[in-house]
């Protein structure tokens, strides 16, 4: 039990005899103990912290406040979502007037549009720099393999990839390391308030634009839309920043933006605006953002993020349209145009809803074993990462390489078939996509399984997609293909480049869908394209464990409502059979790089513990009105980023809390010296020397730091009145309340700071301060070891016969 008993502290900017000499002159201050997500506390060994006689000891919290971003290990810290409601800010919110809350709304809603407007051209951009640089490589190879110049057409296709994949990973690797993988995992840790390093940073975004398209073009088994999502985010996020000094956009409306709350509603507007962009799916694009990536929503948030993704389905429709007059080169039915791939009549009857069901079962066992594939994957990829940048590189030239080898040598295992005589297009395909590639047969034929692996990813699913093609296709390339897919896109995840998994998900899904299609055969009355739909949805449901977002974008993705029943039956079957398993993919990742990620459910030890048994640390504690040398002193030997506040005789009968003021207000006090030379308070002439500006929340990594301010002899001697910049409102909790209560109200409210007051009277005003990392199942157990060996009785009496087998 991690409880703490009350010390005598008084620290001081002094050497260690005058802190001494000062401890035995001035009157003893109590603190209790906490830890801070956003950093572990560095005690000063001078500081002379004397414990009273108790028989319970002292722990600090020094478990790691770390992630992996970018294969790199990097501090994190929290978002500050709460408001502070100190005097400032009622002074500031009670002089804006009516014009001044129409800028606000405006500006939100025009964000929302430029986020649209934006993120849909990016999303353009990108499928059309893929389609031309993709679409130009297969059309030199097929040119080559026509003219029997297979060598020379492997080389060119070979090397091409290697160019293409070593772009993309140098860039990454040297400018943006953030930007590598897919983004969703960064951004749902955000929505939910973990700031990660230079995760939503503008030099991420044009990596992650640039990256993605050379790693998309480079025949990699990654896809585009995770990437947009992070890119949505990116975009959303430096509109938020509320301008820039740098380049002289300081315009005033913008201001209103500078705080995590008001970023954190555009971010998720960007994130549901990616999915829109990728798959043109707008609705979709909504409900993925509700059910995967935010924490907290409202219905004013739905309104906004409905709005940004109409203006990116409507921008898509225009420029789409352009494409179709042929002003776009290469640019032909693959990428965004995949939106028409399945509008026919379906007709299905009882005697299909076994097979669906299959497929439901197969989805779920198949996504759960891809989830643990791909985890274990990832994490010898970071042991390989650690070594250095050109270990990174070098595993993702030589994951490039074996794709090449397999893209171009597979086909060759399968059988050259007839052109079939009723074909609905020319067959062998002439150019880069179709259902009838030529490679390397003789006039007349072609080759089944290089129209499904010697092309794009969107080709492909447009190829598995299609009607009417249910003797184009031979179970063994299909079994192939299906293989091929499911291992080829695990082991390119993880390479230091931006990629996705939805685009791979569905290529797999589609592909054993579309082979059990073949099996069922006469005995049902679906198409074989149908059933690879209802793959792929199986396979995204397995693995990604949503199920509205996804149907409703499966639904635009095909154009086709006749597959709702169809769709919501596949997609409950296989969530079912996988969370038997294990969790979805991206909660997998967000655990393996290290992000503190707060469950909106509570584990049942949780019920067991008070928050009492796991507030531990060193608690620094500020009176109403400070020293100067003392703050500054704390500032630098601690990375709290809260402290309390408690006011003393004679500013009260006895002490009491105040409040919490945070680590960037006392650094812009300290910033603008706004000291007073005697321990008397300032009252209103305080606000004559800030403005709402100063307390403005910085972009990412723009904040001031402690090292850089520095202070006189005379100064440290000084006081500064804290009252008018401490919230005098946080949100509070008896330290007898159990901690899975703790951990609802922490989460639904989005707190970074909690404080825990006594329950007794007579005791200090504050117990300590829970933080995020206070709620992480691997600090709770490690402070009660006994929970585990709890935990796994349960587990054996819930699932004898899972233990029989080990």
């Amino acid at each position: 039990m991690c409880q703490w008993s009350s010390i005598t502290e008084k620290t001081s900017y002094k050497t260690l005899k005058e802190k001494e000499k000062k401890r035995k002159e001035k009157r003893k201050h109590h603190t209790m103990s906490t830890n801070s997500i956003d950093g572990e506390a560095n005690t000063d060994q001078e500081s002379l912290i004397i414990p009273l006689l108790s028989p319970r000891r002292s722990f600090i919290n020094s478990t790691s406040q770390v992630a992996i971003v970018g294969a790199n290990v990097c501090p994190i810290e929290s978002l500050d979502y709460e408001i502070a409601e100190n005097e400032f800010f009622k002074q500031d919110w009670r002089s804006r007037g009516k014009m001044q809350i129409f800028q606000y709304v405006f500006m939100k809603w025009s964000l929302c549009f430029l986020i649209g407007l934006i993120v849909s051209l990016v999303g353009f951009f990108n499928n059309l720099a893929v389609e031309n640089i993709a679409g130009l490589k297969f059309v030199v190879t097929s040119n080559m393999m026509m003219a029997n110049r297979f060598w020379m057409a492997f080389l060119v296709f070979s090397v091409s990839n290697l160019i293409l994949t070593l772009f993309a990973s140098i860039i990454t690797a040297f400018i943006a390391p953030a930007a590598a993988g897919s983004g969703v995992p960064e951004v749902k840790a955000y929505l939910n308030g973990v700031d990660a390093p230079g995760i939503l940073s503008l030099r991420t975004l044009f990596i992650k634009i640039i990256g993605s398209i050379s790693a998309v073009s480079s025949s990699l088994f990654v896809g585009k839309a995770g990437p947009m999502v992070h890119t949505g985010a990116c975009v959303a996020a430096l509109l938020g920043q509320g301008g820039s000094k740098r380049f002289k956009l300081t315009w005033r409306w913008l201001r209103f933006f500078k705080n995590d709350r008001d970023r954190r509603d555009l971010v998720t507007c960007g994130s549901a605006a990616g999915i829109a962009a990728a798959f043109r799916a707008p609705v979709g694009g909504v409900l993925f953002a509700l059910e995967e990536m935010a924490s907290w929503w409202r219905s004013a948030l739905l309104w906004r993020a409905f709005f940004t993704t109409a203006v990116v389905a409507l921008v898509l429709r225009a420029l789409i349209d352009v494409c179709l007059s042929g002003k776009c080169g290469l640019f032909g039915k693959g990428g965004l145009i995949m939106f028409d791939v399945y509008s026919a009549s379906v007709t299905y009857h009882l005697i299909d809803v076994p097979p669906v069901l299959t497929l439901g079962v197969i989805g779920g066992i198949l996504g759960s074993l891809y989830n643990f594939l791909l985890d274990k994957v990832l994490r010898i990829y970071n042991l390989i990462n650690d070594k250095g940048v050109v270990h990174k590189i070098v595993l993702a030239c030589a994951i490039s390489i074996f794709t090449s080898c397999l893209l171009f040598g597979l086909p060759w295992l399968a059988s050259c078939q007839p052109c079939p005589s009723d074909a609905s297009e020319a067959c062998p395909t002439i150019g880069r996509s179709g259902n009838f590639k030529k490679f390397q047969c003789p006039p007349g034929h072609y080759n089944d399984l290089a129209s499904l692996i010697f092309n794009t990813n969107d080709d492909s699913i447009r190829n598995l997609f299609s009607r009417d093609t249910n003797s184009e296709f031979h179970y063994s390339s299909i079994l192939i293909f299906f293989v091929t897919c499911f291992f080829l896109s695990i082991f390119s995840y993880g390479i230091v480049a931006p990629a996705g998994l939805f685009i791979p998900v569905i290529v797999t899904g589609a592909s054993y869908g579309r082979f059990v299609g073949m099996l069922v055969g006469s005995h049902s009355n679906l198409d074989h394209g149908l059933y690879a739909v209802l793959g792929a949805a199986s396979f995204l449901g397995g693995s990604m464990r949503m199920t509205v977002s996804l149907c409703v974008i499966i639904l635009e993705l095909t154009n086709n409502l006749l597959l709702l029943p169809l769709i919501m039956l596949v997609l409950l079957t296989s969530k079912t059979v996988a969370d038997a398993f294990n969790g979805n993919i991206y909660d997998l990742i967000m655990n393996a790089k290290g992000f503190p990620y707060l469950e909106a459910h509570t584990e049942p030890y949780m019920r067991q513990l008070t928050v009492g048994d796991v507030v531990c640390g060193p608690l620094q504690i500020f009176r109403g009105i400070e020293q100067v040398g003392k703050i500054v002193h704390v500032l630098r030997t601690t990375r709290h980023n809260g402290f309390p506040v408690i006011d003393e005789p004679p500013l009260s009968e006895s002490p009491v809390l105040y409040g919490l003021i945070l680590r960037a207000h006392l650094l812009e006090l300290l910033k603008k010296k706004a000291f007073v030379p005697t321990p008397v308070p300032t009252g209103t002439d305080a606000f004559k020397l800030f403005s709402a500006d100063d307390f403005a929340k910085r972009g990412s990594g723009n904040g001031d730091k402690i090292e850089d301010l520095q202070f006189t002899e005379e100064e440290m001697e000084m006081f500064l009145d804290l009252h008018p910049f401490t919230n005098a409102s946080p949100y509070t909790v008896a330290e007898t309340m159990s901690l899975a209560k703790a951990l609802i109200l922490f989460r639904e409210v989005g707190l970074r700071h909690l404080l825990v007051i006594p329950k007794i009277s007579g005791r200090p005003p504050v117990v300590g301060i829970l933080t995020r990392h206070d709620f992480m199942p691997g600090h709770i157990l490690g402070l009660h070891p006994m929970l585990i060996r709890s935990r796994w009785k349960r587990l054996r009496i819930r699932a004898p016969r899972l233990f029989k087998l080990f």
